[in-house]
């Protein structure tokens, strides 16, 4: 099925560029208070987060030289991150990775931007300009009580700078081998009493991959984008923010025929989309607060005679938080999101009906109660949810964590989590196509229900002096009805619900600072899993069905702050073999080299160093793609 769905589917801390005291980032004692609000839909410190959850910073992504949002999710160790194509990904937590992942929640400032085309992510359309990012927030593990259906195997927020953060005007280009150029802009002000505003654009264009034997794959792709931030704050509990964007694409799609692999045909992507958001809220981080959140999201994706989209999604939310008695601390909200689904059908893949409105309802409520203030805590939480094709669903969840001293906590978790069907799940229809090697026709499937995990959790994190701070966290899932094709007739294959898969595994996350201009990061994550079908079922072989995913990976992070403004890091990562389709172990190696002066600053890194082209990922609908190493070089300035 894999195969199939394959087709459809610190610039600076203060108003300058960062000076050469600036560019040592947080310490790690400061990244361990850092306030982290995913895990528990408030402020809380990192160190007594009962979740497995990473904070990446915009110091950290600076310093690796990098250009798009998916290289940055390369940092969070307890994400798999594999690159498909020149601008293709499969991002996903915890298993079931897929060019069509669909267990991962992702927002940028709160707003999703998943697609309920197939309940992933088109990662090529959903950018940032690396500059205006604050922070990136990961969850690894279910939080479907808190954020909803498709919060199952992780949730992600990419989180934005504060307007008053960024007066002034700001320029950056940049080169290289593999991504060819990018040129970009933000200029920012204060424009009324507390009101501050920037305005950004950004072009960005990428050279395409390699295929096996060393030529140009036909994957080369661009991406033009602008946008803008204001935040108004008229009293210090009140807070107005406003976030919009337009983008614009257009890339190449590779393709193979499943009958001669070797012939490669070249279609193309057209993308383009806009988005306006609006947040107030009120409180300020104080015990109590409100806030109510609303966006508006269109996304269009037309390939020319197989398929076009044009999705647009309306959403509402309001949170209510409030301290009940001295040791309870009650959150609680509710939803409505409408997504109007327009598809265009083709000969080749078609939507039954081609057209449809999709309402999902949720109310949600959490109490965080101190047994022991400031030793024990429970959280206690569950949502409703009405989703589109599979009714009602319930998601609760409990969590614990206690934190002996000041240095150490101890959390452990049980929870359920859904991953609601989507249109690709109930609408589709493929007619058979034998001479490209699919010889029945697929169906969504009528009775197609969610998949579901329950989940156990377990972790440690601590702080061992002032030099180094580790994390550990164990899981194990156990996924029901989960989706497979099945044969229906001799000549029809059907989506449906027919098989288990239990997951188990470890994750570990270690800094380590011996000296103030030294930081070492090092992460790795081991998982198992046992795919089965279910009794009754006539499942069809599908490579890739259960996801693929490398038993272990490892990475190791080293950055030095030298004299004169200069910086220095070395990144290595190891990924080990994928089974089917197969893809063999690698290992990569990344460089950076920065240097800053006054309003200055010049970045020269490379990537995958250690061979000369790799495959990550394959997507059995098109032939395999290397990754090939490459080097590049970005200027930015303040005026």
């Amino acid at each position: 099925m894999a195969a199939l769905l394959g087709s459809v589917a610190r610039a600076a801390e203060s108003d300058s560029l960062p000076t050469p005291a600036q560019l040592k980032g947080l310490s790690l004692e400061e990244l361990m208070d850092v306030k982290v609000t995913l895990a528990s839909r408030q402020a809380e410190e990192l160190s007594r987060s009962a979740s497995s959850i990473q904070v990446i910073t915009r110091d950290e992504i600076r310093r690796a030289g990098i250009f798009t949002l998916p290289e940055a999710l390369r940092l969070a160790s307890n994400l798999q991150v594999a690159r498909i194509d020149a601008r293709d990904w499969a991002i996903t937590a915890r298993g079931q990775n897929a060019s069509t992942a669909n267990k991962l929640l992702v927002m940028i400032d709160g707003r999703s931007v998943y697609t309920p085309l197939y309940a992933g992510v088109f990662w090529d359309a959903q950018d940032v300009l690396i500059d205006n990012i604050d922070h990136i927030e990961v969850i690894s593990g279910p939080a479907g009580a808190l954020w909803g259906a498709n919060a199952v195997n992780g949730v992600i927020n990419i989180v934005t700078r504060p307007s008053e953060e960024m007066d002034g005007g700001y320029a950056t280009a940049a080169a290289g081998t593999f991504m060819r150029d990018l040129e970009a802009v933000r200029a920012g002000g204060k424009f009324a009493q507390d009101l501050h505003v920037y305005a950004w654009s950004r072009r960005f264009r990428h050279y395409p991959s390699d295929l096996p034997d060393g030529s140009n794959a036909p994957d080369a792709w661009g991406l033009s984008q602008s946008g803008f931030r204001s935040d108004w704050t008229p009293n210090p509990r009140d807070r107005l923010t406003v976030i919009g964007s337009l983008y614009q694409g257009r890339a190449s799609q590779p393709t193979t025929s499943q009958t001669q692999p070797s012939q490669v045909a070249v279609g193309q992507i057209d993308m383009d989309g806009e988005n306006l958001e609006a947040r107030w809220s009120q409180g300020n981080g104080e015990p109590a607060g409100i806030e109510i959140q609303a966006y508006f999201d269109r996304t269009a994706r037309l390939i020319p005679s197989t398929f076009q989209e044009d999705l647009r999604t309306w959403d509402l939310e309001f949170q209510h938080r409030f301290p009940a008695g001295d040791r309870n601390a009650i959150t609680w909200g509710a939803g409505y999101r409408l997504s109007q689904d327009d598809v265009t059908n083709s000969a080749v893949l078609q939507f039954r009906p081609a057209y449809r409105d999709l309402h999902d309802l949720n109310l949600f409520a959490q109490d965080q109660i101190e047994v022991w203030p400031d030793r024990v805590r429970f959280t206690l939480g569950a949502r409703l949810q009405r989703t589109a094709y599979s009714g009602l669903e319930t998601m609760p969840s409990a969590r614990m964590a206690w934190t002996p001293d000041s240095r150490n906590t101890l959390w452990a978790a049980v929870s359920r989590a859904v991953r609601a069907p989507s249109r690709i799940d109930v609408d589709l229809y493929v007619p058979s196509q034998p001479q490209a090697g699919l010889p029945l026709s697929v169906e969504g499937g009528p009775d197609m229900g969610s998949e579901y995990l329950t989940a156990y959790e377990a972790g440690w994190r601590t702080r061992m002096g002032a030099m180094m701070s580790m994390a550990l966290s164990s899981f194990y899932n156990r996924y029901t009805d989960l989706r497979i094709l099945e044969a229906a007739s001799d000549s029809v294959a059907v989506i449906a619900n027919g098989a288990d898969q239990d997951v188990y595994g470890l994750e570990a996350d270690a800094g380590w600072q011996p000296t103030p201009w030294w930081q070492c990061r090092a992460g790795a994550t081991w998982l198992k899993k046992d795919f089965r079908s279910q009794a009754g079922h006539a499942q069809i072989p599908v490579p890739g069905i259960s996801g693929e995913d490398p038993d272990a990976q490892y990475s190791l992070r080293s950055s030095l702050d030298l004299r004169w403004g200069f910086t220095a890091s070395v990144w290595l990562r190891y990924v080990s073999d994928l089974g089917s389709p197969a893809v063999p172990y690698y290992s990569a190696a990344g460089l950076g080299l920065g240097w800053a002066w006054r309003n200055l600053e010049v970045t020269l890194s490379g990537q995958d160093l250690s061979e000369r082209r790799h495959q990550e990922f394959q997507d059995g609908s098109r032939t395999a793609m290397e990754i090939p190493s490459s080097a590049s070089a970005r200027v930015a300035a303040r005026f």
